[in-house]
């Protein structure tokens, strides 16, 4: 059973984050300091990461406690595919008890196999209807983080995206207006083109995103134009 912060002290450190991020004029400086208290918030985390995305789901910016979790996070990028990427695209948090028995992301668990990462929980950063990338803690042993951890990241994801959207969009109002705007679009597009795969080739809907995130990735497209590509039928056989 994963041990968290008895709710007084959560509720302390979660105000002090928005705190903190209240006072931050620049996204780099927030996501470290978001990323610090999140790994303070779970008792075994060895490490916590911060990434904010584009609408093709590459950074933009992002913070981490340590190397362990720079390195774990980059290989997700590389690879196309990893928790922390479904959890963005998803909307929703992921979980990984103990990735040693885990089936999902083969590139990724590949690629990770010599860092001290076994178990692993990601949150989606939601500012209202917008995920603006995803905010992940890493544990060395298995079964540190259950559903209740995914709960809690949940409620540090909450607040904070909301300011980091905020401080974007001081920084560049009309890319972030339009990164919305796209955002907003996609989702509807990426959701159907979900449902498409899923009855096409009887896959759940989490295969399914994964399969139009790596179709992403191969063509160096945004989800939204893949998706589209499903929806018009125009995609290769066996795409």
């Amino acid at each position: 059973m994963a041990q968290h912060l008895p709710l007084d002290e959560l509720s302390t450190v979660i105000a002090r984050i928005q705190g903190l991020l209240l006072t931050e004029e620049k996204v780099t400086t927030a996501v470290r300091i978001l990323a610090q208290a999140a790994k303070e918030s779970v008792p075994g985390t060895i490490g916590a990461g911060v990434s904010l995305l584009d609408s093709r789901g590459r950074r933009t910016s992002s913070g981490y406690t340590d190397g362990i979790v720079s390195r774990a996070d980059a290989t997700q990028y590389e690879c196309g595919e990893g928790p922390c990427l479904t959890a963005w695209a998803a909307e929703e948090p992921v979980l990984v008890r103990d990735l040693g028995k885990e089936s999902r992301w083969p590139a990724w668990r590949k690629a990770v196999r010599g860092l001290p990462v076994l178990s692993v929980v990601s949150a989606p950063l939601m500012a209202g209807r917008e995920s603006l990338g995803a905010l992940k803690l890493y544990a060395a042993t298995p079964d540190v983080y259950d559903e209740s951890s995914a709960a809690l990241l949940q409620l540090f994801a909450a607040p904070a995206a909301t300011l980091l959207a905020h401080i974007q969009a001081s920084e560049a109002p009309h890319r972030m207006t339009e990164v919305l705007q796209a955002s907003l679009y996609s989702r509807d597009l990426v959701n159907r083109a979900c449902g498409v795969l899923m009855e096409r080739y009887g896959m759940t809907h989490e295969a399914a995103l994964q399969r139009l995130m790596k179709l992403a990735r191969d063509e160096n497209a945004a989800l939204q134009h893949v998706s589209e590509r499903v929806l018009a039928g125009t995609l290769p056989a066996g795409a």
